[in-house]
Order: C-alpha cells, then structure tokens, then sequence
C-alpha cells in the first residue's frame, strides 16, 4: 500500500493573518512579512502532524492510493478522509500497462472514518500478479480554511503556536502533543476494530 500526496495546500489558502493574530503579532509584525515563510512551515507542520494523528485532511486536495492486492473483493476502504470524490480507478499489470475502470462500475461511499470504494457489481476487478490497483480521489473539508471546522482550526493554531514558540530548543518536547490539543482531535480519530474491517 502507498498513499501520496497529489497537491499539496496553496499558500493563500494557509490562515497566515490569523495565525498572526492568535500569536498577537498583528502589531508591526505583518508590515515587512519577515517571518512569513517561518510561519507557513509552522502552520503546514502542525496541519500534517494533526492529519497525521487523526487520519483526515483538513483542506481538500488530490491523493493517490496504490495497493497490491484487495482486503475485501467487494471494497477497498480509502485512509483519508472526509473523500468527496474518486477521480479515477486503474488496474496496473507488472509490465505498467493500466486499463482504467468505467466509473459505471463503482460509487463511493461517503463516511467520516472509513470512505470506501465499493464495486457495483459482485466484486472488485482483478489486480494481475506483479501489478497493483490505483485509486485517485479527493479528501479534505473543502478548498478554505473556512471549511476547516473550528474546533480543528484551534488544534493547528495551537499546535503552531508550540512549534513556534519552542524553535530555539534543540530537544524534542516531552509530551506528544502539547496541552489541549489532544482533546480537540479526540472526537474525529478513527478507531480501529476487528483488525481495521470494522
């Protein structure tokens, strides 16, 4: 299995004012925009390792997802979400050869933890030996941060208020994640049951 990462969240979509103003730097600080790059890689750190933690992308953007073989014939369960769309579905034999699959053929099925692709038929097509079966879709809240909801919104910020706030340290913080982060993620982690299939 392989997932990657098609696109990535475009500058202008990253809460870089807000995040300003939740570290009370308004004042000055944004008028030669000195530590703006600074602040984008805090926020986008904070944005993966939240991702990271509870499975799901806070801003919409495109996925590849790669496996060799099917857990379930009938469905392939996505590990992203929320997914509001598969862009495309590829059987690869060993010789990179791929066929793509009639939309026809299959639908998503929406679900906050466990999106699946699900055959319409009576079972997933066949992944050849040596090959693999590609699904691309798109996962994430919506396109702003507006999208994001509030209570994960205030997790980032927190998270990249730590990050920032402890840059000149050369060791790594005791706690996984700081104080009152962990609790705002608690509600949208995925609990894994009966080895992932349930």
């Amino acid at each position: 299995m392989m997932l990657m990462e098609q696109t990535q969240v475009p500058v202008g979509v990253l809460p870089l004012e807000l995040f300003k103003d939740h570290l009370r730097l308004g004042t000055g600080f944004g008028v030669d925009s000195v530590q703006d790059g600074m602040l984008e890689t805090y926020l986008r750190a904070a944005i993966a390792a939240i991702e990271a933690r509870i499975s799901k992308a806070l801003i919409a953007r495109d996925y590849s997802y790669t496996v060799s073989a099917w857990r379930d014939l009938a469905a392939q369960s996505l590990p992203v979400s929320p997914v509001s769309a598969i862009t495309a579905f590829v059987i690869v034999d060993r010789a990179g050869g791929e066929v793509m699959i009639d939309p026809s053929k299959y639908m998503l099925e929406p679900d906050m933890h466990r999106p699946r692709l699900v055959s319409l038929g009576f079972m997933l097509p066949q992944v050849p030996v040596g090959g693999a079966a590609r699904i691309e879709f798109t996962a994430g809240f919506g396109p702003t941060w507006s999208d994001v909801p509030g209570d994960l919104a205030q997790a980032v910020f927190l998270l990249a208020a730590h990050y920032y706030e402890h840059r000149f340290e050369g060791a790594a913080s005791e706690r996984d994640m700081p104080f009152g982060v962990a609790p705002l993620l608690d509600r949208y982690r995925n609990i894994r049951i009966f080895g992932g299939r349930g």
